[in-house]
């Protein structure tokens, strides 16, 4: 059997600094170049870190994703996000931590809960559709965070259109910006040197989250959670198997974890979206078609979403080519036999959602938008991956996807967009997720 330090290829040829600069400004071509010289399983070495083994094909991926949670730590290789998300979130928990604090939060996001945050999806969809200036150039990508934000607030905390909505709702937008900062990834720069420095102004922010936070987890206690249907509701609500709720240090961490993995990434994942399906117009009329068909000249209503199947393939195959994550991380905490290899404790194991999805004999001509691949196909779970797999697989996953389509359905229905002249969407780094270039520009021709 190979061993990881005799057998399992490394780029060698690229020095450890040039891989941390590669991955930083071209993680998909720096992937392309280490899958053709190394096939599905090679070794990132980054200066000061474990060695990192990534793989493609979906017998390993199924490995790790079904693997003993004791031996695999997710948590552990998400712990660069902990001083902005803190330690209890979901996303840094593992073992017996992480299952009971799942367990508390899934219910929030079942999937026949979607239909009860759709009036919502839609309504501030419609609100932004109405302020976009016409015939006039203009960036997607603010706007959908804005509908993204927006539509977490008044889902996870209750809170309604006013005064209160905008102060939050700014807040929690300079908090998600915060989010983006290299700083997030670098400890060392990780120093607060007073309120001027930069992470002391990132540090500032998440002070001042973290009393708004408590101010509505007490406003939330003391005005009683019966009847409400929003997700801090059921937070609150949530007993474990012992009977007892989420501490206050728990919801702090969760409603933190939840605005920024709710809000950026499908925001980004929107706008790669449009950017796709304006490029293609025979898929924008298949779409438009298909909307008419089923929501005729009316609003689209919560309930007539699960009949939009062309629509549900495409936010599928956009997930697929453009996904906004390249890797998913596990630390091992013990040896382990993956993909024919020995692996020794310590190093980090990277199921790469980007390589996997690219991979011809699972989609053929992986570089083309085909949303027929996901016309009444089932989905391998070890070959579409845009939100984990196993155990670990996002909680929000039927939120998101629910959001998507809510939100693509209502923009394409109520304007008429092109992508400004000459624009052809190219992957931008921004913070740990890989956007579209210059924000997605487009141009509003009419509004319906």
């Amino acid at each position: 059997m190979p061993t990881l330090s005799s057998s399992l290829p490394t780029p060698t040829r690229v020095p450890r600094v040039a891989q941390v600069a590669l991955w930083a400004t071209r993680p998909f071509a720096f992937l392309d170049y280490c899958a053709r010289r190394h096939g599905d399983a090679f070794t990132m070495q980054f200066p000061g870190m474990p060695p990192q083994v990534v793989f493609s094909s979906p017998a390993a991926i199924r490995q790790v994703f079904t693997g003993d949670p004791e031996v695999l730590h997710a948590g552990e290789g998400n712990a660069f996000l902990q001083p902005v998300l803190g330690s209890h979130s979901l996303l840094l928990l593992d073992r017996a931590a992480h299952l009971r604090q799942r367990r508390l939060l899934l219910p929030a996001f079942h999937g026949e809960r979607m239909q009860s945050y759709a009036t919502v999806m839609r309504d501030v969809t419609d609100a932004a559709v109405d302020r976009w200036a016409l015939d006039r150039p203009f960036a997607l990508a603010p706007e959908l965070q804005a509908i993204t934000l927006e539509v977490i607030v008044r889902t996870v905390f209750g809170i309604e259109q006013g005064p209160r909505l905008a102060d939050f709702s700014r807040l929690l937008a300079t908090f998600a910006d915060s989010g983006n900062s290299p700083m997030l990834f670098t400890p060392p720069l990780q120093i607060d040197l007073g309120p001027r420095s930069p992470w002391g102004r990132v540090a500032r922010t998440i002070r001042e989250v973290d009393d708004a936070l408590r101010a509505e987890v007490a406003r939330r206690r003391a005005e009683g959670t019966a009847g409400r249907g929003d997700v801090l509701s059921m937070m609150l609500e949530a007993r474990d198997e012992h009977g007892d709720p989420m501490t206050d240090a728990e919801l702090r961490d969760e409603l933190v974890t939840l605005l920024m993995a709710g809000h950026e990434t499908t925001a980004t994942s929107l706008g790669w979206a449009l950017a796709e399906i304006l490029a293609h117009p025979e898929v924008a009329a298949r779409i438009d078609a298909e909307l008419r068909a089923v929501a005729g000249d009316g609003p689209l209503e919560p309930a007539q979403v699960a009949q939009l199947p062309y629509l549900d393939a495409t936010v599928r195959e956009v997930l697929r080519l453009r996904p906004i994550l390249p890797v998913v991380a596990r630390v091992l905490k013990a040896p382990m036999e993956i993909g024919g290899y020995a692996l020794p404790a310590g190093v980090m194991v990277m199921p790469c959602i980007y390589l996997t999805h690219r991979r011809p004999e699972l989609y053929p001509e992986p570089e083309a938008l085909r949303p027929e691949r996901f016309l009444g196909a089932r989905v391998d779970p070890y070959a579409w991956l845009p939100f984990g797999g196993g155990t670990r697989r996002c909680i929000g996953m039927a939120f998101a996807l629910y959001e998507m389509k809510v939100v693509l359905a209502t923009i394409l229905r109520r304007a008429r967009l092109s992508l400004t002249r000459g624009y052809v969407a190219r992957v931008a780094r921004r913070g740990i997720t890989l956007a579209p270039s210059k924000g997605t520009p487009v141009v509003m021709h009419a509004r319906r």
